[in-house]
């Protein structure tokens, strides 16, 4: 029977059964992602997630060009001065200067809400997607709930496939909208779980939409206040908030360029 037919059948079973029971098994091939989606599905309706959501779960494939992106990331092994030339950074905080010139008031007014300069903000839309230039081509919800499913980093990956679903129930993105290898949306690439937490509909349009410029801004100002930014002070290595851009990206590199960048677009 059709997979949301087969999940109402087996609804009435939830209350029975252990959640140790319950979970989903993770797997490292594609051979057992339809299985662990239909398993995943209980777990999302429990969380919250419902029809348009658990209708783009049961649409997902397997991603294997995420996987293949997962295991090949090389950011982590660079020198700073290599990943800083490989990203472009100087072509990055030339841009980042003639986009804060041209519309000074709108970061003026980010910072005079969440605290946080133009500069960084600038640097992460440089660095995540060339200022808007290229957001990805990999579906969001196929690519995430493949993490969410692969045995490597599945813990970590299951609240943001949860929170994708979320988002496609409240009508911000859909089983088709396209991401980052790893998930990520929008102009400065979002993993979902973060994208449906900290969201901010800046464009007063009554949605949020991280392909939307200022809603992507202020959902990324709005997300290093929550993880504690501190206004007015220093964000390079050894001052309070570098340590508010580790909270953006896992890798060392990436932080370090992100914080001498925006130095220099906010000079």
């Amino acid at each position: 029977m059709p997979f949301l037919k087969k999940l109402i059948a087996v609804g009435g079973l939830l209350c029975l059964t252990s959640g140790a029971a319950m979970a989903a098994k993770c797997g490292n091939t594609s051979a057992g992602f339809d299985a662990w989606k239909f398993d995943f599905a209980k777990q999302a309706q429990r969380s919250g997630v419902g029809k348009r959501g658990l209708q783009a779960l049961a649409a997902a494939r397997y991603s294997q060009t995420t996987i293949n992106a997962d295991r090949n990331q090389k950011s982590f092994r660079y020198t700073l001065a290599k990943f800083m030339q490989i990203r472009g950074s100087a072509t990055i905080e030339a841009q980042g200067r003639k986009r804060l010139a041209k519309n000074p008031q709108f970061y003026q007014s980010l910072e005079k809400r969440y605290g946080v300069p133009a500069g960084v903000l600038l640097a992460i839309h440089g660095m995540e997607t060339g200022f808007g230039g290229f957001m990805g081509d990999t579906p969001v919800v196929s690519a995430i709930t493949t993490l969410a499913y692969d045995c490597r980093r599945s813990d970590f990956f299951k609240p943001h496939a949860i929170g994708a679903l979320k988002l496609v129930d409240q009508g911000t993105i859909t089983g088709a909208t396209l991401g980052a290898k790893h998930g990520e949306l929008g102009h400065t690439q979002f993993l979902p779980g973060n994208a449906y937490k900290y969201g901010v509909d800046a464009s007063g349009d009554g949605r949020v939409d991280l392909y939307n410029l200022a809603d992507a801004m202020a959902t990324t100002a709005n997300f290093l206040r929550k993880k504690g930014w501190k206004r007015g002070k220093g964000y390079q290595e050894g001052q309070p908030n570098f340590r508010v851009i580790k909270e953006w990206n896992a890798a060392t590199v990436y932080q370090q360029a992100i914080a001498i960048m925006a130095a220099n677009i906010d000079r």
